[in-house]
């Protein structure tokens, strides 16, 4: 138990120091962390005409045909929607933004999935009607401070598998060096990937890892895209 809340410690810690200072912020109008509903859109509309990947496979070989998929940050459904696809099963899809589950209801009905989209922040939003067959949880950790109630509801709300991708440093680390050209600020470097294999095998998860390299951080559409959405998150007038 100490060496989990130590874990955990460092792990809330290491996520509070990705904090931008006040003053940085307060010369924009625009919130660096916002993220595109139309961008999480073209995502899942990308994976959907392109199924594949470690945690698909993962996922897939655990789901029964008519099987249950919770997906947990679900954005527009990238991760949870094709599983339910393939195994002609239903989705329950937990988000904290309704925009982003408006996108996924659209695309669930457009492939005649039986979806229920819940919104709020996981685990406060877990309940009974939340169990599913298979757990996903793409790019969301390091939104996470508190892990070990995270992951521990993902574990009691999955009857078969929790599968869950994140990158391998936090997704923002390579505007580190942008950062201290353009604001002298030197950004963290922590925490890892690895660190949250240690805190799920310090509950007693018995966590398994893969690691893959991605072949596409898109789809931003264009380079304006690309452009546009890197001036927002480093909190740059247009």
């Amino acid at each position: 138990m100490a060496a989990l809340t130590e874990l955990a410690g460092r792990w809330r810690d290491d996520l509070a120091r990705w904090a931008i200072p006040d003053d940085i912020l307060a010369a924009v109008t625009e919130s660096p962390w916002t993220m595109s509903p139309a961008l999480f859109a073209a995502r899942a509309d990308a994976e959907l005409q392109k199924t594949g990947g470690p945690s698909y496979e993962r996922a897939i070989e655990a789901l029964p045909p008519g099987g249950t998929v919770l997906d947990v940050g679900a954005g527009a459904g990238t991760a949870g929607l094709p599983l339910a696809i393939a195994r002609d099963g239903s989705l329950i899809a937990v988000d904290l933004s309704a925009d982003m589950l408006d996108e996924l209801a659209e695309r669930a009905a457009a492939h005649g999935v039986r979806a229920r989209c819940v919104r709020g922040r996981w685990p406060d939003a877990a309940g009974p009607d939340c169990r599913a067959d298979v757990a996903v949880c793409k790019d969301v950790l390091y939104n996470v401070p508190e892990l070990p109630p995270f992951l521990a509801a993902l574990t009691s709300h999955a009857g078969r598998r929790v599968v869950i991708e994140l990158t391998a440093r936090h997704p923002l680390t390579p505007l580190n060096p942008l950062w201290s050209r353009l604001h002298g600020l030197r950004r963290p470097d922590r925490p890892v990937a690895d660190d949250v294999y240690e805190i799920a095998a310090a509950m007693g998860l018995q966590p398994r890892a893969e690691r893959w390299t991605r072949s596409t951080h898109g789809p931003y559409g264009t380079f304006g895209g690309l452009v546009e959405m890197a001036r927002r998150r480093l909190c740059l007038p247009a």
